[in-house]
């Protein structure tokens, strides 16, 4: 590793052989990385009905979807931090045993399914919702991630830190190869590699009694990372 990084440094650091060529250069890839606290969750909730006929099913199951939406608005929201997520009808069956002990598929009416994305703010009401919608008829709580409403402020903070990392190194190493550092003559910020994605639990959760416990969620951090190519001239 240090061999190649002293091959590295040669090519970029040694001096012109012909007096109209231009100096050395140094090149560095600067990185820096923050933990964020999130300021937002997005939970998808979804309810399940049954019924004899399509209409059945999916009038009931709309009747369970609007009470969920009317539970969330509760807690205040509304408006854009609810969406529909999925909406679906589809044949149900059940498992049989026929007379001679085979297993076999038969219709059992039609299920119906509506997921509503609901996006919360306060986190720390972020369990007592999911509680709430829970017993109130929601079958299903998953799919927890957090994130930021203004992810642009903090990467942008994280690339200056990265500037500034890329500007230390470049130092360093003129330093110990016994040079100036000039001028910077490019910087670039290449595509985002592992930029921040929320972090993400999950929570399932089966009918209770009402009024039971908050569901226990954590909303941790989240890690927003940058890099930058940079490249200055080594001084005359």
């Amino acid at each position: 590793m240090r061999a190649a990084t002293a091959g590295f440094l040669a090519l970029l650091l040694a001096g012109p052989a012909f007096a109209d060529e231009p100096p050395g250069r140094i090149g560095v890839i600067g990185r820096a990385s923050r933990e964020v606290a999130p300021d937002f969750a997005t939970v998808e909730v979804a309810v399940e009905s049954r019924g004899a006929t399509p209409a059945a099913a999916l009038d009931q199951n709309s009747a369970a979807a609007r009470k969920v939406v009317e539970l969330a608005g509760e807690f205040g929201i509304t408006g854009p931090d609810l969406a529909t997520a999925a909406v679906s009808l589809r044949p149900a069956t059940k498992t049989v045993r026929d007379p001679g002990g085979q297993m076999r598929d038969v219709p059992d009416g039609y299920q119906a399914t509506n997921a509503v994305s609901v996006r919360v703010r306060d986190l720390k009401r972020l369990g007592a919702l999911m509680r709430r919608l829970l017993d109130g008829g929601a079958d299903r709580i998953g799919g927890v991630a957090f994130g930021l409403t203004d992810p642009g402020q903090a990467e942008n903070a994280v690339r200056a830190d990265a500037v500034r990392d890329a500007k230390r190194q470049a130092e360093t190493l003129a330093e110990a190869a016994g040079l100036r550092l000039g001028r910077l003559e490019s910087l670039v910020s290449p595509p985002r590699q592992g930029a921040a994605m929320p972090m993400q639990a999950r929570a399932f959760a089966a009918k209770g009694v009402p009024g039971g416990l908050a569901v226990p969620v954590e909303p941790g951090t989240l890690t927003v990372e940058a890099s930058v190519e940079a490249t200055y001239a080594v001084a005359p």
